[in-house]
């Protein structure tokens, strides 16, 4: 009961911090500022940045690898690396994720290159997520929902949030989609939560006959939502997609009305690191102001955003146009004059669904800078042979040449991995 009181305070309180900050006020935010300032003294690596003056853009910039080793001096609450690691690998191997250490929660993410990292919440920060959940994802309703997660992990907030107005359903992604589906058929759930690439086998049993459903919501994770994905699954589910940005780093980004990304600018605080020429694309720096067990300050993602502008909902938190990818997946190949050239992943997108309509899946995986693996799944014979001879032409145009293309003849995609179409593997 506790619990689902601090869920209504706090969802009071985010809503009343989006309307300060779309009035143009920065008073609650720099109040979470100041709370922030007072976390950061418990933790061994910032308490020295706070104490030679408080100013978010001198602190150092953190990624991954640093986050991961500086985990131990990073945490508020003098948690060890080795004791999180390990009860998170346990609770990955016997699928019960309900132990905790005291009263924080440790969750594993594998991320999408595969390289672990350990997250820490504390009672307070999952009462403050399910709260920006329901506000900016799910919505409040006085009707009775059902709303049906895939997930890699259960959580233990999920059951702490059911009421009579929301039963949260865990849909392990690592089980049979023949279980899924029979589970589907019986539940028949309001919203769904899952990945495109779970959405997309959900659509097609759809559009075979083997599911009948008609949720009032449905939201895309995790994984990158293509324009041609998106357009297949609001044509089967008959509504616009919306999407959720969220990493292990936090909450980061969901639709408005129109179904355009934006961040949670009234408690975050993003700086853009530009990667490109143009200065179109860019990495976000992250500081979440309401993570205090293990601070998210000036975190570097490595995801490629294109910024949008001028939203027709009015809003003004930060648009994203798209999240294309991730650098480490930028394909790198080198010209007539040894140089290397660096393209990104969305124009290999486009090339291959352009070269030809009956395209359905794909798969372009770089093992050197001449080597290419190519997986296409298609209704039509020729569209392998329209897809390689495009890229190849594509590369030429760019001076690039004796690109050797080899044809998978199986989809590379693992179940419980994040789907990425385009994936840069060179050693």
């Amino acid at each position: 009961m506790f619990f689902k009181l601090q869920i209504l305070y706090f969802l009071v309180s985010i809503k009343v911090g989006k309307w300060f900050f779309n009035s143009g006020s920065m008073f609650l935010r720099n109040g979470l500022v100041r709370r922030l300032k007072n976390h950061l003294k418990q933790s061994p690596f910032y308490k020295p940045f706070v104490n030679n003056g408080f100013v978010i853009n001198s602190f150092p910039i953190v990624n991954k690898k640093i986050f991961m080793d500086q985990f131990d001096q990073m945490n508020t609450r003098s948690l060890k690396l080795d004791q999180c690691m390990e009860l998170a690998l346990k609770a990955e191997a016997s699928r019960d994720f309900s132990p905790m250490i005291r009263d924080i929660s440790v969750g594993l993410s594998t991320g999408t290159s595969g390289n672990r990292g350990l997250f820490l919440t504390s009672v307070r920060e999952r009462a403050m997520w399910v709260s920006c959940i329901l506000d900016r994802v799910i919505g409040f309703s006085f009707k009775k929902r059902k709303i049906a997660f895939f997930l890699r992990a259960n959580n233990n907030l999920y059951k702490a949030v059911q009421s009579g107005l929301l039963e949260f359903h865990f849909f392990d992604i690592f089980q049979s989609m023949d279980d899924h589906i029979l589970k589907l058929n019986k539940l028949k759930p309001n919203i769904i939560v899952a990945q495109p690439s779970v959405l997309i086998q959900i659509a097609s049993a759809i559009q075979s006959g083997q599911i009948f459903l008609s949720p009032g919501k449905i939201i895309s994770v995790a994984e990158v939502l293509t324009p041609e994905d998106k357009s297949f699954l609001e044509r089967i589910f008959l509504q616009n997609v919306h999407q959720v940005y969220q990493c292990t780093e936090g909450f980061l980004a969901a639709t408005c009305t129109y179904g355009i990304l934006h961040f949670n600018e009234d408690f975050l605080i993003i700086e853009k690191k530009y990667i490109d020429s143009e200065k179109t694309r860019f990495h976000p720096i992250i500081t979440d102001l309401l993570r205090s067990t293990q601070p998210v300050v000036r975190y570097e993602l490595n995801d490629i955003l294109i910024e949008k502008e001028n939203c027709a909902c009015g809003s003004r938190m930060m648009a994203i146009e798209c999240i294309e990818g991730r650098s480490d997946d930028v394909l790198v190949f080198k010209n007539q004059r040894n140089e290397k050239i660096k393209l990104f992943p969305d124009l290999f997108r486009k090339i291959i669904i352009l070269s030809d309509e009956f395209v359905i899946d794909y798969c372009l995986i770089q093992k050197d800078f001449d080597y290419l693996k190519l997986y296409i799944h298609s209704d039509s014979f020729d569209s392998y042979k329209k897809v390689s001879a495009a890229l190849i032409n594509e590369l030429e145009e760019r001076g690039v040449e004796n690109t050797f293309i080899e044809r998978l003849g199986s989809s590379p995609f693992v179940i419980g991995e994040k789907k990425r179409r385009v994936k840069n593997e060179m050693c």
